[in-house]
């Protein structure tokens, strides 16, 4: 084969086979000439009703040979009364094909010309008849409790459960009701919005998507949502399956995240709830971002992430994140950078690797050469400095070969000596021990001294994610330390705090963070990370 040639896939060239056969058929050499007669007919020549089926040649009885030809041309059956009959095809006035519908198919709902249903729904599919009026109405009604029917951002909590939407969903349609320009929406203003999308989209995604989106676009980019919400990044770790940056309709269709936020107003405290919205989460997250951004630029170096964790991660993994390989701000990447927002993926894939996202992050950094494939070339440049670290705490490392062993064995991957993306997604419980085994050394040696891994579901209670564990202990030791910082200034190291007394109030924010501005979360953090 040419170096230039491509391969084709073996369903295709079947296909072609078959096509090729069919065409030389006698039977179909002879519909053909028909159809070009029928063609340059006269334009007073009557219809001419054209079937693939009449030139479909059944098949040999005796096994999988050439089909037979079918009988010669003469007077065809009526179709079966129970079957829609299909459409003829009349020459229209420039010897253009057009296509006749039958009487009885036109005005059918759910299908189009032809008789064909409908399949595809890029608003949500209708689920019948919707009542606009009564929906407008309560509309109406939660505007005529406000002052001169005009709701501010405080007074769309009721108007947003007059719509039949979530709590949380009244920032949204405030701002796409044009509330930034004026401060307040009028009832006229809203109830035109709220027709409009009632119309155009029939289900909760259509319906969210529409509202955040830019005009023109149907796909969610990070600056859609901050008149939402703060927390873009972890949104975008957990809804943007295709690293796009921008979410689609079908992608917030196939996550949790609208059910998430419904959920949000069951929750007494909101700075107690867990998941994307939890407050100690993103606080130990950006607390380790200012831990390591020691000239306070807001971006990370390669020796600033390498000092993460005590430099567990080996340095060829920390060029390859640099390398632009899972990096999502080209602009800082370009500068040898890292911004926050990739830190935030750095850090949620690191200390959980289990998730897809994760699996993929890590996936991307171990695929020198780009092919979907992890080779033993790949894996033993990575295992190469894994070793000499090894050897450098005293500790005796697998050679390469039985190394390479215990790793298929441990994925099992479908093709011998390559693994895949998909090999690993299916064993995703046992991903962070390969990971580990080839550019962490600390937690592969925490998982080479215990004698057996933990199982799943062992223990009481709800089961925890590794990021789970991870951001709960982190927060333990953030909070021990704000509390002997502030025993320390205030002269009363003595005293040991009891495990009842409240948290330091720097800690937590007098109200949800989701609710405050970018400035307001900015100015706060500096307070407690003082330049």
């Amino acid at each position: 084969m040419s170096p230039g040639k491509t391969l084709q896939p073996v369903l295709k060239m079947k296909v072609d086979e078959l096509f090729l056969r069919w065409l030389s058929e006698d039977a179909t050499q002879r519909l053909l000439h028909e159809c070009l007669r029928a063609v340059q007919a006269p334009q007073g020549a009557p219809n001419v009703a054209v079937s693939a089926d009449a030139a479909m040649p059944a098949p040999a009885p005796g096994g999988p040979g050439p089909p037979a030809a079918p009988a010669a041309p003469g007077p065809r059956p009526e179709p079966h009364s129970r079957r829609t009959r299909r459409p003829a095809v009349r020459r229209g006035g420039r010897g253009c094909a057009e296509v006749q519908t039958w009487p009885e198919l036109q005005g059918t709902p759910g299908l189009s010309v032809g008789g064909i249903p409908t399949f595809y729904f890029p608003r949500g599919r209708p689920v019948g008849p919707v009542s606009k009026d009564g929906a407008i109405r309560a509309v109406e009604t939660a505007f005529a409790l406000l002052p001169l029917q005009r709701a501010r951002l405080e007074d769309m909590g009721n108007v947003a459960k007059a719509c039949g939407c979530p709590l949380y969903w009244k920032g949204p349609l405030f701002y796409r009701a044009g509330g930034r320009r004026g401060g307040s929406v009028s009832v006229h203003t809203f109830v035109a919005m709220w027709r409009r999308i009632l119309q155009d989209c029939h289900d909760e995604e259509a319906r969210f998507l529409h509202l955040l989106a830019s005009p023109g676009c149907d796909f969610l980019e990070q600056e859609d949502f901050v008149p939402f919400l703060q927390v873009i990044q972890r949104i975008f770790y957990a809804v943007n399956r295709s690293w796009s940056g921008r979410i689609s309709y079908n992608e917030l269709r196939r996550s949790h995240f609208l059910q998430v936020v419904a959920r949000l107003e069951e929750e007494a405290d909101l700075s107690l709830t867990s998941g994307l919205f939890c407050y100690e989460h993103v606080y130990v997250i950006y607390c380790t971002f200012r831990e390591l951004d020691t000239d306070c630029d807001l971006l990370l170096g390669n020796c600033d992430l390498a000092r993460h964790r005590d430099h567990a991660i080996s340095d060829k993994m920390i060029d390859r994140i640099f390398s632009g390989a899972v990096m999502r701000d080209r602009t800082a990447q370009r500068a040898g950078k890292m911004s926050y927002e990739d830190f935030v993926w750095f850090l949620l894939s690191e200390e959980d690797k289990t998730t897809p996202t994760s699996i993929e992050y890590w996936f991307r950094c171990m695929d020198l050469d780009g092919d979907g494939a992890l080779s033993a070339f790949e894996l033993e440049f990575f295992y190469e400095e894994q070793s000499r670290r090894l050897r450098s705490l005293d500790v005796e490392p697998l050679p390469f070969p039985d190394c390479l062993c215990q790793m298929l064995d441990l994925v099992r991957p479908r093709t011998q000596g390559r693994i895949t993306l998909g090999d690993l997604k299916r064993c995703r419980l046992l991903a962070p021990i390969f990971f580990d085994t080839f550019f962490n050394v600390d937690k592969y040696l925490d998982r080479e001294q215990h004698e057996q891994l933990a199982l799943p579901g062992d223990g009481d209670g709800p089961e925890l994610s590794d990021w789970d564990r991870f951001a709960a202990a982190e927060y333990r030791l953030l909070v021990a330390e704000e509390a002997a910082a502030q025993l320390w200034e205030d002269g009363s190291d003595t005293d040991e705090p009891s495990p009842g007394k409240q948290q330091p109030s720097g800690l937590r924010p007098q109200r949800p963070f989701w609710e405050a501005s970018g400035a307001e979360l900015l100015e706060e953090e500096d307070d407690l990370w003082p330049a």
